[in-house]
């Protein structure tokens, strides 16, 4: 695992695009500002891209890469096309699959349960459907938390660009799978639920 995934916060800024089919982020270390890593989808389709702009827009298929400022993988998250629920698989920065993200149907502001590749439970990501504030709760503790982070009234009006803010518990064991799905986990909420 990338060291860099073993901080604590991150500000995850997705960046502006008036007309874009594609989604990508920059992340940063929110106490320095240093730029630490990016995330973006490479290889978009043409049927994809004419998508995109249309309704049915969260339900296309995604692949997002998240590398390091020099373009060293960090991890990969996959999803096929959606049509009632999303299932999300995880790869970490050598192609090896690590987990999967699995939405519960019927769930206000949206659920996922992170499992590993075994299927077996990580945690559970959930978020209100009124706000933009999202948990990570395992065994009744809260492990990461994410929140939007206001960009200004023209950055938001004008484009579906958002920020968010991930900080993860001391509780949560560096170089870990937890923390790799954690980590993912906010490019699949801005993508699957706030898109």
């Amino acid at each position: 695992m990338n060291p860099l995934l073993n901080q604590s916060i991150f500000l995850i800024k997705e960046k502006v695009g008036m007309f874009k089919a594609s989604n990508s982020y920059d992340i940063f270390d929110p106490n320095s500002n240093k730029h630490l890593m990016t995330s973006k989808e490479p290889n978009l389709g043409t049927f994809t891209k004419i998508f995109r702009f249309t309704k049915y827009k969260r339900h296309t298929p995604f692949n997002v890469l998240v590398t390091t400022t020099e373009g060293k993988s960090i991890v990969n998250i996959k999803r096929g096309v959606a049509i009632f629920r999303s299932d999300i698989e995880v790869f970490d920065e050598k192609g090896q699959l690590i987990g999967h993200f699995n939405q519960k149907f019927w769930s206000f502001g949206g659920k996922f349960e992170i499992v590993d590749k075994q299927q077996k439970p990580v945690c559970t990501l959930e978020g209100k459907w009124t706000g933009w504030d999202f948990k990570f709760n395992k065994d009744g503790k809260e492990l990461a938390s994410v929140s939007k982070k206001w960009a200004g009234i023209g950055k938001e009006f004008f484009t579906s660009a958002d920020n968010y803010v991930l900080s993860i518990n001391e509780i949560v064991p560096q170089d870990s799978v937890e923390r790799q799905l954690i980590f993912a986990a906010v490019m699949v909420i801005d993508m699957v639920l706030k898109e």
